[in-house]
This record gives C-alpha cells, structure tokens and sequence, in this order.
C-alpha cells in the first residue's frame, strides 16, 4: 500500500519517533490473528497521526473505523490531560482485541470506544471536534465527511485514509471501488469552505483544514 520503496521507507523510519512497545504489540497481533492486517496504520503513518495531533493540540478527537486500535492510540498521544477521543466501529468481532489494547494504554480512560453503524452513531455525539479521522468503509467517505463537517470547529483537521488507492486513482480503467475514491477526492477539492492537500504517506491522506 506503500507508495514509495522499501528503502525509503526503512529510513523515512530511522529518522522518527519509535513505536511505543504496546504500539509493536498490537502491530504483532493484528497481523498474527485478524484478517486484512495491512489495514493498521502501521509505525510511519502512526507518527504522523500523533503528530497532527499534537500540532491542533486536541481537546476532542472524532475516529471514524477503530479496526485493532492502533491509529486509536497515535491519535490519543496528542490529547490535553482533560481531552476526549471517540472512535466508532462496526466490527463486533474485534471488541474483546481493541478493549484490551485500550485498557494497556495510559489514555483508557479518555477513549470512548463506539460500536454500530458510524452513519448512525455519530449523529449521537453532541461535541465539537479538533480532529476527524476518516478510515472506514471507503464507499461512505463522503456521507462520513457530510455528517461530520458542522461539528469540527474553525481551524479544524479531518484527515481521510487510503486516498490514493494503492495507485489505482492515476488508472484509465477504475473499478467501482477506485470511482467511490476518487468521486471523493473530487469532492473535497471542490468544497471551497476547506484548505487541503493529499500527503503520499502509505496510502494516501488527505488533510483537510476547516476554515
């Protein structure tokens, strides 16, 4: 998913933060026993995550698509001591795995774990978020986007996943799930009430800034 070499990749890694040893536990884990393990953000995009983070200086956190938790707790690394995150899932068969991480982890008790369908259990949230974390079901990007826009302040991040699609966006003949991707993609470059740009980090995201 990778859109540079190996190589570079291995040095990009030299040159940042290390992973925490529960961030190498659940990275293990979850490609020892879960299905489609390349889902986890992995150590790179994971700092760039805790980094973005950090720089909105977070009070409240939106995490659309938990999987095993672990962009989850990159995420939670750039929380005030008094900040919130909530990440919604619809996996039921993942909870008693992403429980357990959260509970490993220092910021357990300033995570709000969610499951059901995310269309549906965002609209319960009555917050105003710093940051948006859009890592689900691709073919709902944009409802996603829609339903969350109105609660991310002024100055706010939502951050999308997977934008580049393996490279399958520059090809002339794209599948149904590649068009959902770039329907997206055209879609924010079009919404004049946001700044953003797409950084080529693993897969692609898009970081888009609320005016």
């Amino acid at each position: 998913m990778s859109m540079i070499n190996e190589e570079l990749q291995q040095l990009l890694l030299r040159y940042c933060e290390p992973e925490s040893e529960l961030l190498q536990q659940i990275d293990r884990e979850t490609n020892l026993k879960v299905l489609m393990p390349r889902m986890l953000s992995g150590h790179y995009q994971g700092r760039v995550l805790s980094m973005l983070s950090k720089l909105v200086n977070a009070h409240r956190i939106l995490e659309i698509g938990t999987f095993t938790g672990y962009a989850t707790l990159c995420l939670a690394e750039g929380l005030r001591p008094e900040g919130k995150l909530y990440t919604l899932d619809i996996n039921m068969e993942l909870e008693d795995m992403v429980r357990n991480n959260f509970a490993q982890s220092s910021y357990h008790s300033q995570i709000n774990y969610i499951l059901g369908d995310a269309t549906e259990t965002v609209n319960t949230l009555d917050e105003v978020f710093d940051l948006v974390f859009i890592d689900a079901d691709k073919k709902n990007n944009g409802t996603y986007y829609d339903l969350v826009f109105d609660k991310i302040r002024p100055g706010g991040l939502v951050i999308v996943d997977n934008v580049l699609w393996s490279g399958k966006v520059l090809s002339n003949q794209v599948d149904k799930d590649t068009r959902n991707i770039i329907t997206f993609n055209d879609k924010i470059a079009a919404d004049d009430r946001v700044e953003k740009l797409i950084l080529p980090v693993r897969d692609g995201l898009f970081i888009i800034r609320k005016k």
